[in-house]
């Protein structure tokens, strides 16, 4: 067991609001319990849905100093006496921090039940693996246990350049489905190299016109990375017995075209990876650890920040327009 400090650095908040809430100081090192795992980070990712919780647009219990932050890549640096599986010194993952009661991540050390840890491969570099593992869990149990995505299906991505969007075109494109992507034209490029089959731009008037143009057999599974869940042109797309994942747009209220969706069984689901199960995140775990040792997980990192600056990684997160960074917030502890 390392020689572990007292006190260490911590990006917390004491109540919700927007990241001006967020303060970096020091907390006592946590003590794992009995079936937990200390440890000391490496790579910390920001993501989306942090800021939802922050800010209270995700109810979940917080309790007060609230460290934010859901992934991390990092060492063992003690466990449990109920933990047998993990040794001091080994490098490990998590992506499901933050939430639940849990505390987050964003600190220079952090505990974690040993259900939710996993190993990280050999020789994939800290920060790359954080990049993916929050978006690369969702996309995985979004596809399969909730798309029931299958071999040779279409599936139509919106929003297709984003984390999210990256990774489940990547991992469609590995289960053997074809994948058509709507993105800005500046994206394009990057969805194709990660294997989609056509991309579209969402500004283009006729986008819904361009997708049945790519996808002439029609659609089995659309994924709304987007946030604007319009049904009214996506619904028509679908093959009978499709499927729309909803996992984005708090506050869309789009119209539902009844019309196209029980005359052929269509159906619309909302998933939010926050509800997985431990049993879907081990799952999960196992495949993109398969796809992290053969280094066929890419993300685009946007930024790289030091731990000071956690609440100027959540700004970005939510700044809109041109201006957004493209790519994953990575911060470095």
């Amino acid at each position: 067991m390392e020689n572990v400090p007292a006190v260490m650095t911590a990006a917390y908040i004491t109540g919700l609001g927007p990241a001006d809430r967020i303060t970096v100081g020091e907390l006592p090192v946590p003590v794992p319990g009995p079936t937990d795992v200390l440890v000391r980070t490496e790579a910390l990712a920001a993501n989306q849905v942090d800021t939802f919780v922050r800010s209270g647009a995700y109810r979940t219990h917080t309790p007060f100093p609230f460290v934010i932050g859901r992934d991390l890549v990092g060492v063992v640096a003690a466990h449990g006496t109920g933990v047998a599986e993990f040794r001091p010194g080994e490098r490990v993952w998590c992506n499901s921090l933050g939430h639940g009661g849990r505390q987050g991540s964003f600190a220079q050390y952090a505990v974690v039940p040993a259900d939710r840890l996993y190993r990280l491969p050999p020789d994939v570099p800290p920060d790359l693996a954080v990049s993916v593992l929050h978006t690369a869990a969702t996309a995985c149990i979004g596809l399969f246990r909730e798309g029931g995505l299958r071999v040779g299906q279409t599936v139509l991505v919106n929003g297709a350049a984003g984390g999210v969007g990256s990774a489940v075109v990547q991992f469609a494109v590995a289960a053997g489905a074809r994948v058509v992507a709507t993105a800005s034209a500046r994206d394009a490029e990057w969805c194709l190299a990660l294997g989609a089959s056509a991309v579209v731009d969402y500004r283009d008037p006729h986008a819904p016109e361009r997708v049945r143009d790519a996808a002439q057999d029609g659609v089995h599974l659309v994924w709304d990375n987007s946030g604007v869940n319009d049904l009214e042109s996506t619904l028509p797309l679908l093959v009978q017995g499709g499927r729309v994942i909803v996992m984005a747009g708090l506050r869309s209220r789009p119209v539902l075209p009844a019309g196209d969706l029980y005359p052929r069984d269509l159906s619309i689901r909302g998933f939010a990876i926050s509800n997985a199960s431990i049993a879907d995140l081990r799952s999960a775990a196992t495949t993109i650890n398969g796809l992290l040792a053969e280094g066929r997980l890419r993300a685009r990192i946007g930024a790289r920040l030091p731990l000071s600056d956690a609440a100027e990684a959540h700004r970005l997160l939510e700044r809109h327009g041109p201006d957004r960074v493209r790519g994953r917030v990575v911060v470095l502890p």
